[in-house]
């Protein structure tokens, strides 16, 4: 009887523990699915957008998207300036920001390590989505006798903010027409001061990418007779065909003034996030922005939706964008 008490009570305490085990177990398992894949890492309290220049669309844009990523997420986003697209890759590549605007062209040759990227790829910066069309505006004085690109010959003319995408437009539209840098007296300015450069005659001619309107050209418009230097179909079609990641564009009559559609041709502005922020942030950004479009106020708000943001997207999503595009029905 006494053996049959005392094998009882070692039962009882086995059992016990394997429940307690099993108890365990699915608290654990709780723990996992509430956190998702990023168990154990720690939110952060502050992120920084890098955008572009004041006068330009990337900076008042970035401004009313952190103020619904800080809503939405509790995380204090901030937009700082900058000198745009590839300057802001190398940027999150060396870990001064965790999001950015830039160029779908500027991060795929980044992660090619090509053009502004030779010998120096970029490896640890991933999509987030593409946001609206940035359209290559080749600006000058409607009274400047400048009608063609291949007028730009011998001009002065701003080709972008050092280390910009605008730079790199502009460059390869001067090739596709026969020109190089060295046709043309290059100055490296941002928008506010090619547009002022034009104003007071200091320079003929700008190449600003930009989605339109763009702040910069309107201000010019205020007292002077604006001019878009067209790009004619032939050679848009030679640049598409050589760089898939531009697209036919038009200026609508009407913008700054214009008397008539002036054909040009665009990339995209896209959202990209370095590797080192978690799957669940980039999910509730990605959640953030695409699901609040709403909120706002800005010309280029009216692009940006979830069913296009994938487009131009050249290269790797983020774990955290991948999951919310899926979860949305835009990804399988």
């Amino acid at each position: 009887m006494k053996k049959k008490t005392l094998l009882s009570v070692a039962m009882l305490l086995v059992l016990s523990m394997f429940l307690a085990a099993c108890g365990g177990g699915n608290n654990d398992s709780a723990s996992e699915s509430d956190s998702g894949s990023d168990e154990g890492a720690e939110k952060p309290k502050f992120l920084s957008m890098l955008t572009g220049g004041t006068s330009g669309t990337y900076y008042p844009l970035g401004g009313e998207m952190t103020k619904i990523i800080t809503d939405e997420t509790g995380i204090q986003t901030d937009a700082l300036s900058s000198n745009a697209s590839a300057d802001n890759v190398i940027s999150l590549q060396e870990g001064e920001a965790e999001l950015a605007f830039v160029q779908t062209d500027v991060i795929a040759n980044a992660v090619e390590g090509i053009n502004a990227f030779v010998d120096n790829p970029v490896d640890n910066v991933l999509a987030l989505g593409s946001l609206y069309p940035e359209t290559i505006q080749i600006v000058t004085n409607a009274k400047s006798g400048i009608e063609s690109v291949e007028d730009l010959k011998g001009k002065t003319v701003s080709v972008g903010a050092p280390g910009s995408g605008t730079y790199i437009n502009a460059e390869q539209i001067l090739e596709i027409h026969g020109l190089t840098m060295d046709d043309i007296e290059a100055q490296n300015l941002d928008f506010g001061e090619s547009t002022g450069g034009i104003q007071d005659g200091n320079i003929d001619a700008a190449f600003i990418t930009a989605g339109t309107p763009t702040g910069a050209v309107e201000g010019l418009g205020a007292t002077t007779d604006v001019g878009i230097v067209p790009i004619e179909q032939e050679k848009v079609d030679e640049l598409v065909e050589k760089y898939p990641y531009y697209a036919a564009d038009t200026i609508a009559e009407g913008t700054y003034g214009l008397e008539e559609d002036v054909n040009t041709v665009a990339v995209l502005a896209m959202l990209a996030v370095t590797d080192s922020v978690s799957e669940d942030v980039v999910y509730d950004i990605t959640k953030a922005i695409y699901e609040n479009v709403d909120q706002i106020s800005h010309a280029k708000g009216e692009f940006i939706t979830k069913e296009s943001a994938l487009d131009g997207i050249g290269i790797d999503l983020h774990p955290g964008a991948e999951k919310y595009f899926k979860e949305a029905g835009l990804l399988e």
